[in-house]
């Protein structure tokens, strides 16, 4: 299975997909708001997890390819969650994309590709998304994407000790009635 759109494939992981994503990972802007880089180990890993999450739910973080070259920019995708916090079980839409593609509407044209997809593929009442409380740019395009804040769902996220600069997150959703294309 296979998303497109105009400028992107988003696709199931393959094996070569381990050092461009691990390159991408290991840019300290991509991994500002990130527990840090990924060894080739996490990413092939990572890869095995979301293709495994797309056979059990229809859908998980796709590789996102660029049409044009064939080069992995990152990914975009839906992802299910069901880790203990009030607003799981649910889907979230997520991107990270190299830092040389940020600016140019490639995340927001994949997310919304993704969230077609959850909306009209997989019957999805809502989809979620969330970030570092610092994370600007992505709570940006979750605006964008026409997602509102919930600030009764902000959470310490659960796979990160108590305490951690990062664990703090705030919620966004986005409910399929409120979806413009």
């Amino acid at each position: 299975m296979v998303l497109t759109t105009d400028r992107l494939l988003l696709r199931l992981w393959r094996a070569g997909d381990v050092e461009p994503f691990v390159a991408l990972n290991a840019d300290p802007a991509v991994t500002e708001f990130l527990p840090g880089p990924v060894t080739p180990e996490q990413a092939a890993a990572l890869f095995d997890a979301q293709n495994a999450m797309y056979a059990r739910h229809g859908c998980c973080y796709f590789a996102a390819e660029l049409k044009e070259t064939g080069e992995l920019a990152g990914f975009v995708g839906l992802k299910y969650q069901d880790f203990s916090v009030p607003f799981a079980p649910c889907h979230e839409v997520g991107w990270r994309l190299a830092s040389r593609y940020w600016g140019c509407g490639l995340a927001s044209e994949g997310a919304r590709a993704a969230l077609r997809f959850g909306f009209e593929r997989l019957a999805l009442d809502e989809i979620v998304s969330f970030t570092v409380t610092d994370n600007a740019r992505s709570r940006r395009l979750m605006q964008r994407l026409g997602m509102v804040r919930d600030p009764q769902g902000d959470f310490a996220h659960p796979a990160l000790p108590a305490g951690h600069p990062l664990s703090r997150h705030v919620l966004y959703r986005l409910p399929r009635a409120a979806f413009g294309t």
